[in-house]
């Protein structure tokens, strides 16, 4: 007597062949995704900078040669007296306070970013 069994479905070394095609694509998905998600993260601060060089006017009018504003971390809204000209910037700076000075320099600081910091001219040029 013949017993109907049935042979359908997969084996365990076809699954666990598939299962390591995955792992191997993950394996290669995940660092271009971090590298990608940080090269964002990058562009992002360097338009941040471009925006916040926007003291400038702000400085030639009222005769300054140093501006301080606040970012709040949380939200990326800038403080006074910076407000009327950039409104917000990017979340998540770990820089608490920008100084813009009229011919130098300031930095923007961001946990994503491998650098860490990066320093921009008054322009809003990355050096």
């Amino acid at each position: 007597m013949h017993k109907n069994t049935s042979k359908k479905g997969f084996t365990l070394v076809e699954i666990m062949i598939v299962v390591v095609i995955i792992g191997l694509l993950a394996a290669m998905a995940i660092p271009a995704f971090r590298k990608i998600r940080e090269s964002s993260r990058s562009s992002a601060m360097d338009n941040d900078a471009r925006q916040l060089a926007a003291a400038q006017p702000y400085m030639l009018e009222n005769s300054l040669s140093t501006v301080t504003a606040s970012i709040i971390n949380l939200t990326g809204a800038v403080g006074t007296p910076l407000d009327a000209y950039v409104s917000q910037v990017g979340k998540g700076y770990t820089s608490t306070s920008v100084t813009i000075t009229a011919n130098g320099t300031f930095s923007l600081a961001h946990p994503q970013v491998a650098t860490g910091s990066s320093t921009y001219s008054a322009e809003g040029q990355k050096q």
